[in-house]
């Protein structure tokens, strides 16, 4: 079954046909570094990782590059007013490019926290000025843009394409245009290639036109066309990029070159919170190392990240997602019991008997591999993907629970682990951090004593402080399961 990708420039699932066979060339927009990352950035590079692992997965050579947006970026995204990164390094009281530095290291920790793996190429816009102000001349020489004051713009008027990514009619956006726009426009729907830079603007380059700095959009179309060719397999971003930023890149893109850009054109969906968008003039904007130390007023714990990362797959990458401390506490409930099962699984091989896969296992494990593939190449649906480790989860229990099962059964659950919920979803660890054998006694111990005060309490009849007791454990993510005979086991959620 073939891979099958919902193209919003079609607007309709697609088979994935590269333009190389066997190769796949992708850019993603990456961060304006001004601030720690959020959760809107897991949402979008958690989607986009998925994408890169499972073409890894599937056999192609995949060449991503993701950028970094470290100059150009105007407040609310218009072609007037400050950089983001200037306003952010005023507060701060630093100079921009020390910002842009401190932003993008704290950028791919939280990255590397979410287990998302790293770019081939992570340009930046500050070192791609000079083929910037080139696709400039271009577009000049060609006749699509036009010089005013300083400032280069983009005249749409000469590219009737103009809005076919977004589904944008021209005579729309001029009906819906502000009132108050650059004097320097010949169209208020023109966009800025080069901006005039001010005596006091700290961030300016020498050009053809004066002193100045790039346009937000420009900086995409180079760093694209420089690493991965003219025409390109698959560009994402998240749905907020699709206009104006998407569309200008086609424009200029396509205008400066006379091919089509991007071939596939992917978006995520956002992120909201209690059912608001997240912003930060809503007070509910999350960045992720507050996320994961639980130090938000909306939280009641710290979570591992990788339960973070789980909570995004749930959804599809083009659905939005709620974001609620409930329903993060269900997801690291969830990553816990994959844990467990994996930890528990690796712990049984060491001891099972020698033999091979048992053949009715390995025929459910196939199947469950060949639905795996097909739900992710029905346009990714990780949801049903992590709905397979579930029930791999549950058929790993089932064995442990029987005691019989040979070495190399386990074995090959475990290899199915590994690929599906490891080089795949990137949940599941090659390693993980081994717990000393105190600890392991320590909670055992613990827990049986609470245990016997449960069965204590039922002797006594008071009924009340047994369930007391099995709420208190249930609420550290412990369950009690009674027995035939009163025994009384536990096991985590």
């Amino acid at each position: 079954m073939a891979l099958k990708l919902y193209n919003t420039l079609s607007r309709k699932v697609e088979e994935f046909k590269p333009l190389v066979d066997g190769k796949v060339s992708m850019y993603v927009c990456g961060p304006t570094v001004y601030g720690h990352g959020h959760l809107g950035h897991a949402k979008s590079y958690i989607s986009f990782d998925i994408v890169v692992r499972y073409l890894r997965y599937i056999g192609y050579n995949v060449m991503y590059v993701q950028n970094i947006t470290d100059v150009g970026h105007l407040t609310d995204d218009a072609d007037e007013g400050e950089d983001k990164l200037a306003v952010a390094a005023k507060k701060e009281h630093i100079h921009p490019m020390a910002l842009a530095e401190m932003y993008t290291a704290s950028f791919f920790e939280d990255m590397d926290t979410l287990n998302c793996v790293r770019p081939d190429i992570s340009p930046r816009a500050t070192g791609h000025i000079p083929e910037q102000i080139e696709l400039v001349e271009t577009l000049i020489e060609k006749g699509y843009a036009y010089e005013a004051n300083g400032s280069v713009y983009f005249d749409i008027s000469k590219f009737p394409e103009y809005g076919k990514l977004s589904g944008r009619n021209i005579e729309d956006m001029l009906a819906g245009a502000r009132i108050a726009v650059s004097q320097e426009k010949k169209s208020p729907c023109d966009f800025a290639l080069w901006k005039k830079a001010e005596a006091n603007h700290i961030m300016q380059w020498n050009s053809p036109w004066g002193k100045g700095y790039p346009g937000w959009h420009l900086e995409c179309s180079v760093m694209s066309m420089k690493y991965l060719g003219k025409t390109i397999d698959i560009h994402g971003g998240g749905i907020e990029n699709q206009f104006p930023h998407h569309e200008c890149e086609i424009a200029q893109s396509e205008a400066a070159n006379g091919v089509q850009f991007v071939k596939y054109w992917l978006h995520n969906n956002m992120v909201t919170v209690n059912g608001q968008k997240m912003g930060k003039s809503l007070n509910n904007f999350i960045n992720l190392k507050a996320l994961f130390a639980g130090d938000h007023e909306t939280l009641s714990r710290s979570y591992d990240p990788l339960a973070v990362r789980q909570l995004i797959l749930q959804s599809h990458y083009r659905s939005p997602i709620d974001f609620s401390d409930a329903g993060l506490t269900a997801a690291q409930s969830g990553y816990d019991k994959i844990t467990d099962a994996v930890i528990a699984l690796r712990k049984a091989i060491a001891n099972a008997p020698d033999g091979g896969v048992d053949a009715k296992i390995a025929e459910e494990l196939e199947a469950i591999k060949t639905k795996f593939d097909n739900a992710m190449n029905e346009d990714l649906n990780t949801a049903v993907g992590l709905s397979v480790i579930f029930e791999m989860v549950k058929m790993t229990n089932a064995l442990l629970d029987g005691g019989k099962a040979t070495k190399g059964t386990l074995v090959a659950i475990d290899s199915l682990f590994r690929l599906l919920g490891g080089d795949v979803l990137g949940i599941v660890k090659d390693e993980y951090a081994a717990a000393s054998a105190g600890d392991d006694e320590l909670l055992d111990h613990l827990i049986g004593m609470m245990i016997q005060q449960r069965k204590d309490a039922k002797a006594n009849k008071d009924y009340a402080a047994s369930d007391a007791i099995r709420d208190k454990l249930a609420g550290f993510g412990i369950l009690l399961e009674d027995k035939p005979g009163g025994e009384c086991a536990w096991r985590r959620k």
